[in-house]
């Protein structure tokens, strides 16, 4: 999906729009109404964003360690995020 926004909105909208960027959303700024600038995100800062993701997930499944005490650590490892790949394959089933 691509937004398409004027430089007057983008300053309003820009954490809006840096959170779509990080997502992968393809966001253009338009300086009257010619596309002038495009925000993507840096590929550290979607390394981050997929560790903190990972590590939100290994705080919801260690709250049943008590529970599942007896099992070895390595059946609550929870896999990083999707890859740029599988995201954009996942994209592609979704919208042909």
């Amino acid at each position: 999906m691509t937004i398409h926004v004027n430089i007057g909105e983008a300053k309003t909208r820009l954490s809006e729009l840096l959170a779509a960027a990080a997502r992968g959303e393809e966001v253009i700024v338009n300086k009257a109404g010619v596309p002038f600038a495009t925000l993507v995100p840096t590929p550290e800062a979607m390394a981050i964003a997929r560790d903190s993701r990972a590590a939100k997930r290994r705080a919801a499944f260690g709250c049943l360690a008590e529970k599942y005490k007896d099992h070895p650590p390595e059946a609550f490892d929870v896999p990083v995020s999707m890859t740029d790949e599988d995201f954009d394959a996942r994209i592609a089933r979704k919208l042909g």
